[in-house]
């Protein structure tokens, strides 16, 4: 699986990933995730950069210019809940994608236990097969949610070309998706690379946890 890592040259993505680290952003759930939004975005233009497009002719008040559009519209996926602005990204760039929404969260053996299961309760979107994949999940630290969507919503659907997309992920995390995932036709897109993961199996330095920090503490 190809590993493409934006922070690798500087670019204004630096600056956004600097303020949704700063705990001092923290209590500015917009500017959070707007800034989320934003690094989605970048990160949306920067796939489409890998489609296929088609010729198309179109008519303008003065006359006919021959452009350039997409060939196949993506199917982008959502991983509730932390993916929400992130997804809003990606689709302000393909507005006219359709979307997939699945639903994962880490199931703790006990409130003070560090093991835990990923849990899969809820998807829904279009037929895959054939179409360009997008799996946005702003973190992927264990990337045990990820490969565990990604071979469930792909077991009968077979998509052309499968993307990962994610804010920060660690080093352990893309080494598991790549040791998980075989299938050739993957990519995986990130905007930073961290080193490692805590006890708790949080990418540190990180972020903190991007879907208490959009929206607000879980119980």
């Amino acid at each position: 699986m190809k590993v493409i890592n934006l922070s690798e040259k500087p670019s204004i993505v630096n600056q956004y990933i600097s303020e949704i680290r700063d705990k001092n952003y923290h209590n500015n759930r917009l500017i959070f995730r707007r800034n989320i939004e934003r690094i989605g975005e970048i990160l949306a233009y920067h796939v489409s950069e890998t489609l296929e497009y088609k010729s198309q002719e179109t008519e303008t008040p003065l006359g006919f210019a021959n452009d350039k559009v997409l060939d196949h519209q993506p199917v982008v996926g959502c991983i509730l809940r932390a993916a929400l602005a992130m997804h809003s990204g990606f689709l302000n760039v393909f507005d006219k994608a359709d979307s997939i929404f699945i639903s994962a969260y880490r199931k703790h053996i006990s409130i003070s236990s560090n093991e835990f299961s990923i849990e899969t309760a809820y998807v829904s979107g279009p037929d895959l097969t054939k179409r360009d994949l997008i799996l946005c999940d702003p973190m992927l630290a264990t990337a045990a949610s990820m490969a565990k969507i990604y071979h469930m919503i792909t077991k009968e659907q077979k998509p052309k070309h499968t993307h990962f997309v994610a804010v920060v992920a660690s080093k352990q995390g893309i080494e598991t998706l790549q040791r998980e995932i075989k299938d050739k036709n993957c990519t995986l897109w990130v905007a930073v690379i961290d080193p490692e993961l805590d006890e708790k199996s949080y990418i540190v330095p990180g972020i903190g946890d991007a879907g208490d920090l959009a929206y607000g503490e879980k119980l």
